[in-house]
């Protein structure tokens, strides 16, 4: 992957930039509450598959009604297959780590990804440079989601898929170091599906290709692994699961993401991948909202770092004198 000079000029995020990412990291944010709901229905990786599946073809019918072509040769199927593999790898790693840690621990760990997306970008694609005081904001951000999810840090085993029993306190350790591990590396994953998108010729295809090769190649590769792991099944359903996979699939995976990957084809990918700092505090919200779930006065001043982060990432840059 290497800078390009052709890539479309990309401008700093507007005021309706802002307000749609805000719009996306809410519908993020409720995801997880989603997910939660279906997880009654079906089993989790068949869950992530099953939604990538459903939304493909909801792309492919938007990108035949407006005349949008999807399998034309234009040189980014490698890059299109990348991003894909990379798309299911970040939600495997998800899914896999929650089974060996804490959820607010995946959260504090995947929402590392602003920070590696900002450091791909850095170095690969121009126009995407970083000044100091956006590292700054990066890093304050970044403090907020770690000190909203501290808990998980100070009570390790809390929100973990799993209790250990006696005497397992090492083997707890260990599971939980993978978990972690894996919770940055769905990070990583993340913030390089980024990168492919705007450091490769993806940058210059529609928002529909783009998005079509994350679901298709996601689709087939969780509904595969879902099928290894013997969750291709159906518990009981409900209308609140069907509603709440219709929301992953229609909502999430279709609007939302289409939206995100038209953003990113106009404005810096820098700039707007930080406000997803705003996306666990969103599901903690929406948690105490719709499931009763609780929160702290420290989760307000999380919520204030993050959004302070977020304002010196995208200050404008002061006009040298003269």
């Amino acid at each position: 992957m290497s800078t390009t000079t052709a890539s479309p000029a990309r401008r700093a995020p507007d005021s309706f930039a802002m307000l749609l990412m805000v719009g996306l990291c809410a519908i993020w944010g409720l995801q997880q509450v989603a997910i939660k709901t279906t997880n009654v229905a079906l089993p989790p990786v068949f869950q992530a598959g099953l939604r990538s599946a459903i939304a493909s073809v909801l792309v492919w019918a938007w990108a035949r009604s407006r005349g949008t072509p999807l399998f034309r040769d234009d040189g980014t199927l490698g890059a299109g297959l990348l991003a894909g593999v990379l798309f299911a790898a970040e939600f495997v790693c998800i899914f896999l780590g929650l089974t060996l840690t804490s959820a607010s621990r995946i959260a504090v760990f995947l929402y590392t990804a602003p920070c590696f997306t900002a450091l791909g970008l850095h170095w690969f694609v121009d126009g995407e440079r970083m000044r100091r005081i956006q590292w700054l904001g990066i890093g304050v951000a970044f403090a907020g989601i770690a000190l909203a999810f501290a808990d998980g840090f100070l009570h390790p085993g809390a929100g973990s898929a799993a209790t250990p029993g006696a005497g397992a306190t090492h083997g707890s350790t260990l599971a939980g170091a993978a978990g972690d591990a894996l919770g940055v590396l769905a990070g990583i994953a993340w913030a390089a599906t980024t990168v492919v998108v705007r450091g490769t010729r993806l940058a210059h295809t529609s928002a529909s290709k783009t998005l079509f090769y994350q679901l298709a190649v996601s689709a087939a590769v969780l509904l595969a692994l879902a099928l290894g792991l013997g969750q291709m099944r159906v518990e009981t359903v409900t209308p609140l699961a069907l509603a709440s996979l219709a929301y992953q699939a229609v909502v999430v995976a279709f609007v939302s993401y289409l939206l995100w990957f038209w953003l990113l084809t106009r404005y810096i990918a820098s700039r707007l991948s930080v406000f997803s700092f705003l996306t666990p505090l969103f599901g903690v919200t929406f948690g105490v909202l719709l499931l009763g779930e609780s929160f702290s006065t420290r989760f307000l001043v999380a919520a204030l770092l993050a959004l302070s982060g977020i304002a010196l990432v995208n200050a404008p840059a002061k006009r040298a004198a003269g």
